[in-house]
């Protein structure tokens, strides 16, 4: 049996605003707090200039920017253990995250 994929990587997607704004949508793992699965989704599938959009549509709906991951803490204090995640963890605190 031959298997491959059904889809490629895409590299270099483009995220207009209509795009992003559909990272809002959607309903959360039983258990998880619906804001945090949001935020953390936008985190892992955009590049930074998108994320900082997303942050801005995220508060125009009155999301909860700190709101507790499964283990209690909150993205931003997440990404602040993260290697490379000093330019996500800014755009946070930018828009008034606490840790």
């Amino acid at each position: 049996m031959n298997l491959k994929k059904d889809k490629q990587k895409v590299l270099g997607e483009v995220f207009d605003e209509k795009r992003i704004a559909g990272f809002l949508a959607g309903e959360a793992p039983e258990g998880i707090n619906r804001d945090y699965h949001l935020l953390e989704r936008a985190y892992r599938s955009m590049r930074v200039e998108n994320f900082a959009t997303f942050v801005q549509l995220f508060q125009a709906q009155g999301l909860d920017l700190d709101s507790p991951g499964p283990d209690g803490k909150t993205l931003l204090a997440r990404i602040n253990e993260h290697r490379l995640g000093d330019d996500y963890s800014e755009i946070l605190k930018a828009a008034g995250a606490r840790s």
